[in-house]
């Protein structure tokens, strides 16, 4: 059973990591490896600082350098992250050569992997077992958008095209296979489709409106500096930063315009008496309180995911009106309030198309 899991789960990896590359150095491509002993610890002070010194003993796991011991010393230099290790660790290992050619090795951050398929198979199990034959749709769905993603919109924005142009194509593939896998063809993934493309629409316009008005640059997080040497300017970052606002609300507007619609033709079903504005009204009833609760969440999901950029200004001396003026923190309004503007229109655009298919006479 559990080769069966990791099978599936490795698949789904690889069919979604299909043509996407880490790039990594040659001469310091990382080891993998395992702390197998702690020769020694103890407390050291390395400028006037006192850190935890570990002398460790480590097994290299894989490639040509498999069953190598190594001596690595941690907590030499002055460290910002403290890190104590124990036997069994499994880690990542960089090899670093000095002027004398001697080679020497660094602990450069943990093997995260098997943790990752771990809770990347109980999301499966969870889906399949809840969903069914849905949730194995669904996670086909996942699969081919994240293939789309890293096949097609990652290489060609980084080969210099327009982020905004090929995010948008690449919505307009992701969106149609996305909901008929998971929600089958039929009228009411049709008007979900509908409604998601306007919503779309709506939210790319409003984004490179207030893109431009806030007079961001796209270049508000190390990442985008790193990422603008590296390509050596190739990459349109303010073309970037719309791409990332228009895939990110993509995400949420599947559940929104996909409950809206079977809500009307539900209500349909169950009253076909009812006339296109009861139908309407009922629809909207359901959707204001989709609107509400949503609101808040996508709030709250927003601020989970900034809670470090906003911690450092919870003791700013400057006011509030002054913080807000940093393109770091207009970055997140903005992402956050023309999301949430597009995802709240979705809900009378999506209800309006059901109603007109859902009222007219077979």
């Amino acid at each position: 059973m559990k080769k069966i899991i990791l099978g599936i789960v490795l698949a789904l990896v690889m069919s979604f990591s299909t043509g996407f590359v880490f790039a990594s150095s040659p001469q310091e491509e990382p080891l993998e490896a395992i702390v197998t002993r702690v020769i020694e610890e103890k407390q050291v002070e390395v400028m006037q600082k006192k850190q935890l010194y570990q002398k460790l003993e480590l097994t290299v796991m894989s490639g040509p350098q498999e069953n190598k011991k190594i001596i690595i010393e941690n907590g030499t230099m002055p460290l910002a992250n403290e890190q104590k290790y124990h036997l069994d660790d499994k880690v990542m290992v960089s090899t670093m050569k000095g002027m004398d050619g001697k080679v020497s090795y660094y602990i450069s951050d943990y093997m995260r992997r098997d943790a990752l398929i771990v809770l990347f198979a109980i999301f499966i199990l969870v889906t399949l077992f809840i969903a069914k034959w849905r949730g194995l749709m669904s996670l086909l769905g996942m699969a081919i958008s994240f293939l789309i993603i890293f096949s097609f919109i990652l290489p060609q924005i980084s080969s210099g095209a327009n982020p905004v142009e090929i995010a948008i194509l690449g919505s307009l593939i992701i969106i149609p296979v996305s909901f008929f896998l998971s929600h089958g063809f039929n009228k009411k993934t049709l008007v979900a489709i509908v409604g998601t493309l306007i919503a779309l629409i709506i939210t790319g316009l409003l984004s490179s409106f207030f893109v431009e008005a806030a007079k961001l640059t796209g270049f508000a997080s190390e990442e985008a500096g790193f990422l603008q040497v590296a390509k050596q300017g190739a990459i349109n970052m303010k073309g970037l930063l719309l791409a990332g606002i228009i895939i990110g609300v993509l995400g949420v507007l599947d559940d929104i315009t996909i409950s809206q619609s079977s809500i009307v033709f539900q209500l349909k079903e169950t009253n076909n008496r009812l006339s296109m504005n009861e139908l309407y009204k009922r629809a909207m009833d359901v959707g204001q309180d989709h609107i509400s609760s949503m609101v808040n969440t996508l709030i709250l999901v927003y601020t989970g995911a900034a809670l470090p950029l906003l911690l450092l200004f919870i003791n700013n001396p400057h006011p509030f009106s002054q913080i807000v003026n940093y393109e770091i923190i207009a970055d997140e309004i903005v992402r956050t309030l023309v999301g949430s503007v597009g995802l709240v229109l979705s809900v009378p655009i999506t209800t309006f198309v059901a109603t007109l298919i859902a009222s007219k006479k077979k």
